[in-house]
């Protein structure tokens, strides 16, 4: 199979809600024969929320947000690294659990919240803290269906989403 195209790639990218999905369809069209996406927790510490983190998710009083540093993959090779600021109070406690606990995506776990996406910006290459080999980095909101704001996401892609399977 040919290498594919960033063009390619980011129209799968934008068909989708969750980006788990869309990385999921596209190692499905790359004839990856276990599509399924894992998220390994990496630590975190020294990441910085961006600025007015408060404010994008509009947290009430009392509420405070968690963040999730994950690399997402298919089939072993990595596709993703993404930070994502999420509000554990807007979530139920297994949803919560299972975040803490499994390798499971945050886009599967919190699935039945029924979140839409709303993109805020893409940069071609890496954004800071992305790994070098960053293709495109998107910045996002998933925002649940009374309009609160359930998390903001930095996901960095990476080149081995355009390599030959």
């Amino acid at each position: 199979m040919p290498a594919a195209t960033l063009e390619q790639f980011e129209t799968v990218l934008r068909r989708h809600d969750s980006a788990t999905l869309a990385l999921e369809e596209w190692c499905g069209m790359r004839g990856v024969t276990d599509p399924r996406i894992t998220a390994q927790t990496l630590a975190t510490g020294g990441e910085a929320p961006p600025a007015a983190m408060r404010e994008h998710l509009r947290l009430a009083d009392g509420e405070t947000f968690a963040l999730r540093n994950v690399r997402l993959s298919c089939g072993g090779t990595v596709l993703s690294v993404a930070w994502n600021w999420y509000v554990p109070a807007r979530l139920t406690p297994a949803m919560n659990e299972a975040l803490r606990v499994t390798n499971t995506p945050f886009g599967k776990v919190v699935a039945p919240l029924g979140f839409k996406r709303r993109p805020l910006a893409t940069v071609a290459g890496p954004a800071e803290n992305c790994p070098a080999e960053t293709i495109s980095t998107h910045q996002a909101m998933l925002v649940l269906p009374d309009g609160r704001p359930l998390a903001y996401l930095v996901e960095c892609y990476t080149a081995a989403n355009l390599t030959t399977r």
